[in-house]
C-alpha cells in the first residue's frame, strides 16, 4: 500500500493529503521541503497527478491537437488509423506525465504515497483501504483534494452499456466511431464534438434545453453553433432522452418521438464533487446541498485543521484554480509562503477559461448578459476574426472577438474571443484587467507581427 519504505509502526504524520490533484501535489511538495512528514493518499494508481494530467486537460488536448492535423480528404479507414495512433500518443503522454508526477513527490524525504481509498474516522484520523489492507493514519492537519466525477443522469440503459461512455472513458476508446452521439451540449461536450468531427466521425448533439450555451452572450453562442454546424455537427435541441437501448437513443422532442442511432454515446452532462466513501461527517466536515465540501474564503472546512481544495469544493473546475487554491492554503500553513498570508478566494481576480473547440473560445470577466443584469453601463467592441492577418495566414478565419468596456473610463469589463489562439490572447486581457489598465493600453500596445495578439490593437480601438 505504501509506495516508499516507511516505519509501518509510526503512522503519525504532520499532514495527510487526500487526493493527488494539482493543489494537493503542490502542497505536499511544499510541506515536505519545510521538513514536514506528509502522507499522500490516492485511490487509483492511474490518477497520480490528478484529473488534468490523466483524464482531463492533457489527454483531451493531445487528441484535439491530433484531430486538427487529420486531412479532411482521407477515407474513413485512413482516419480510423490516425485516430488509433492519436490515442496511443495520448496514452504515451499521460503515462509519462503520471510517472513524472509520482517520482517528483515520492523521492522527497518525508513523503509517503499510499495507494488506497481514504475515509475519515475522526478529525485527526484517516483510514486507508487498499490492497486488502487497512491502515489508520493520524495528523493534525488534513487536506482534501479528491476532485470531481461525472454526473450520471437517471436514463435507463446507461448502466453496463458497452456503447455508453463518459469523457474519461471516451478517450480510451481505440476505435473511431462512425457516429458519435453526445448527450449534453456544455463545454466538455463541444470539445468532444469538435474533436471527433475533425477525426472523421459523424456527430449528433442532443440538448435538453432550447438555448445553446446559455452562459455565453447570444452572439457568441450563435457564432459557435454556426461554426460547428458548418463543420457538419448536427444539433437537436429541446430533447428529453427517455431511454438508451444498445446504440439507440430514444428521445421526446416536443411531443414527437426521436430515435438517434450511433456506435458510441458520450454522456456529457457535467461533473460533481467526489466525496463518496470519504465519510466527512465523521470528522465534522459538512457538505453543501450539492455535495461539495463546504469551505470559507480561506478554504477551511467546518472542522478545525481540515482544508479542501480544487473541484471537491464545488467551485470552478480548472486545474489552474486548484493551483490557486494551493496559494490560499499555503499562506496559512507554509512558513515560506508568508507573502500569501492574507490571500483568500475573494482576492482571486478575473479567472479566464478556454474551450478548445475548432474554433476555440476564451472568456474573461463579464459578458453582456451579466452586465445588463447588474445594470452596469458598458460599450461593446467587436472585431471579426477574418480581419486579422494572422488568421488569414493560418486559414482560420471563422470567429468573432468581443470586448466590453466602461464607456467613460475605458476600463475593460470583460472579453470573449472566438478565434484561433484565443487561449493565449485571453491571458493578455486578463493581465490588463488585473492591473486596472484601460482599453487604450491594448489599443496602443506594440505587438509582434503577424500574430493573433496584434488584433487587440484593433479590437480595443474606440471613440
Amino acid at each position: 500500500m505504501a509506495r516508499r519504505n516507511e516505519d509501518r509502526m509510526n503512522m503519525n504524520y504532520d499532514a495527510i493529503v487526500i487526493g493527488f490533484g494539482k493543489g494537493a501535489k503542490t502542497l505536499t511538495g511544499a510541506l515536505a521541503k519545510q521538513g514536514k512528514r506528509v502522507a499522500l493518499i490516492e485511490k487509483s494508481k492511474k490518477m497520480y497527478g490528478g484529473t488534468c494530467i490523466n483524464v482531463g486537460c492533457i489527454p483531451s488536448k493531445s487528441l484535439v491537437h491530433s484531430a486538427a492535423e487529420v486531412p479532411a480528404e482521407l477515407s474513413f479507414a485512413q482516419k480510423r488509423e490516425l485516430y488509433a495512433k492519436a490515442v496511443a500518443e495520448k496514452n504515451r503522454v499521460t503515462s509519462m506525465l503520471r510517472q513524472k508526477n509520482y517520482d517528483k513527490l515520492a523521492q522527497l524525504e518525508g513523503v509517503t504515497v499510499y495507494d488506497g481509498e481514504a475515509e475519515f474516522l475522526s478529525a485527526k484520523e484517516v483510514r486507508v483501504n487498499g490492497d486488502g489492507e487497512q491502515i489508520v493514519l493520524e495528523a493534525e492537519q488534513i487536506f482534501i483534494n479528491t476532485g470531481a466525477e461525472p454526473v450520471i443522469p437517471g436514463i435507463p440503459g446507461i448502466k453496463n452499456n458497452p456503447k455508453v461512455f463518459f469523457s474519461e472513458t471516451m478517450m480510451d476508446l481505440e476505435e473511431l466511431p462512425k457516429h458519435l452521439i453526445l448527450i449534453g451540449a456544455g463545454y466538455i461536450g463541444m470539445e468532444f464534438a469538435s474533436m471527433y468531427r475533425n477525426f472523421g466521425s459523424e456527430v449528433t448533439v442532443l440538448q435538453d434545453g432550447d438555448v445553446f450555451l446559455p452562459r455565453e452572450d447570444d452572439d457568441i453562442a450563435a457564432a459557435i453553433r454556426d461554426i460547428l454546424e458548418k463543420r457538419g455537427i448536427n444539433f437537436c435541441t429541446g430533447v428529453k432522452v427517455l431511454e438508451i437501448a444498445d446504440g439507440k437513443v430514444i428521445c421526446d422532442q416536443g411531443g414527437r418521438q426521436l430515435i438517434v442511432e450511433g456506435d458510441a454515446i458520450l454522456i456529457a452532462t457535467g461533473r460533481k464533487p467526489m466525496t463518496g466513501g470519504l465519510h466527512p461527517e465523521r470528522a465534522g466536515v459538512e457538505l453543501t446541498e450539492r455535495g461539495a465540501v463546504k469551505v470559507d474564503d480561506a478554504l477551511r472546512t467546518t472542522a478545525p485543521g481540515i482544508w479542501a481544495m480544487g473541484d471537491v469544493t464545488g467551485g470552478l473546475q480548472f486545474t489552474y484554480t486548484s493551483l490557486d487554491d494551493y496559494r490560499v492554503v499555503a499562506g496559512q500553513v507554509i512558513a515560506s509562503a508568508q507573502d500569501l498570508k492574507e490571500y483568500r478566494i475573494p482576492s482571486r481576480q478575473n479567472v479566464p477559461y478556454s474551450v478548445f473547440m475548432d474554433t476555440p473560445l476564451s472568456r474573461v470577466g463579464a459578458g453582456e448578459k451579466e452586465l445588463l443584469k447588474q445594470g452596469i453601463p458598458y460599450k461593446t467592441l467587436k472585431l471579426p476574426a477574418a480581419a486579422i492577418p494572422k488568421a488569414q495566414v493560418l486559414r482560420k478565419t471563422d470567429g468573432l472577438l468581443k470586448a466590453m468596456i466602461d464607456p467613460e473610463s475605458g476600463k475593460i469589463l470583460g472579453a470573449a474571443l472566438l478565434c484561433e489562439e484565443s487561449y493565449e490572447m485571453i491571458n493578455i486581457i486578463k493581465l490588463a484587467m488585473d492591473m486596472g489598465a484601460g482599453a487604450e493600453v491594448l489599443k496602443n500596445q506594440i505587438f509582434t507581427h503577424p500574430t493573433m495578439s496584434e488584433a487587440l490593437n484593433d479590437l480595443f480601438t474606440y471613440q
